[in-house]
């Protein structure tokens, strides 16, 4: 399978019971431990299998221990509310007994309201920029060869970074930064999978804003980094086949922790999703 085809398998998520369902651990953007976004994805499905008649518009996550790539994760969904308007929903995921994740989530009916958002950053076109892999094929002999392979591995979300940093002597700079990202296998999936995939490409760059002031990456060793929560807001229909914009600044770091914020755009301007996170930046020393 291609890694496209890899993640809509992992979001195919199987029922086991009643309100319990299992997801495969492993794949997707890291294989050392399950990415982030992975397992909100697969939450979310979760959660959408006992909601079939509405749309999520909120979702809140803790991360509580990291994923095991290497077995299934197990998804408990309990129906706190079946309400007129709203339907809410808490998942908890499980793994080696014990709860690596947990989710709160709320589904609306669809109903019309006053309409307002901020406007669309101009940052050219996604084909101004170069993509994930390219970029990657450029400093891959800058690494250990042990670790060529995995850096390089083809991946799911097609991803191009606005004015991308240099991968291991960044400068300092602004905390605000963008990227476009699409995944054109999404084409003709249902308004759920849409969100799942969407929830799982969210997680990807986001805490990275929080290290762009510090002139850190994640290649230099120097920095200890992980996701504390999430949090996202859908706000219309959503397309992932095509390109989108991902809007993201990280207004405050401190005590090893750096809170980040993202607004997802439609290549036609509409905003779609706003997405938060805050996550462990800890300094690591030398011994």
């Amino acid at each position: 399978m291609t890694p496209a085809d890899e993640l809509l398998h992992l979001l195919d998520i199987e029922q086991l019971e009643v309100d319990l369902f299992r997801g495969v651990g492993g794949g997707g953007e890291t294989t050392t431990r399950i990415f982030g976004g992975h397992v909100i994805a697969q939450a979310l499905m979760a959660a959408y299998r006992t909601v079939p008649d509405r749309l999520c518009h909120s979702l809140h996550a803790y991360f509580i221990r990291p994923g095991d790539p290497k077995i299934p994760v197990i998804y408990q969904v309990d129906r706190a509310r079946d309400g007129g308007s709203f339907t809410t929903r808490r998942v908890v995921a499980i793994q080696h007994g014990k709860q690596i994740f947990n989710m709160s989530a709320s589904f609306h009916i669809d109903e019309s309201g006053w309409e307002y958002q901020h406007a669309k950053p101009d940052v050219g076109a996604p084909e101004d920029w170069p993509n994930r892999d390219e970029l990657r094929a450029t400093v891959v002999d800058q690494i250990p060869e042990k670790y060529h392979a995995d850096f390089l591995r083809k991946r799911p979300i097609e991803l191009r970074e606005v004015a991308p940093r240099d991968f291991f002597t960044p400068e300092k700079t602004s905390d605000s930064n963008q990227l476009w990202f699409r995944m054109e296998a999404a084409k003709g999936q249902g308004p759920q999978m849409q969100h799942c995939l969407l929830a799982y490409a969210s997680d990807m760059n986001l805490l990275g804003s929080s290290l762009r002031p510090h002139g850190l990456t994640w290649f230099q060793g120097k920095v200890m980094t992980a996701s504390l929560d999430h949090a996202m807001w859908f706000h219309t229909p959503i397309d992932f086949s095509a390109w989108h914009l991902y809007d993201l600044d990280a207004p405050w770091t401190g005590g090893a922790r750096g809170f980040n914020r993202g607004a997802i755009y439609s290549h036609s301007g509409e905003l779609v999703a706003s997405v938060a996170q805050e996550g462990l930046m800890r300094p690591l020393t030398e011994k």
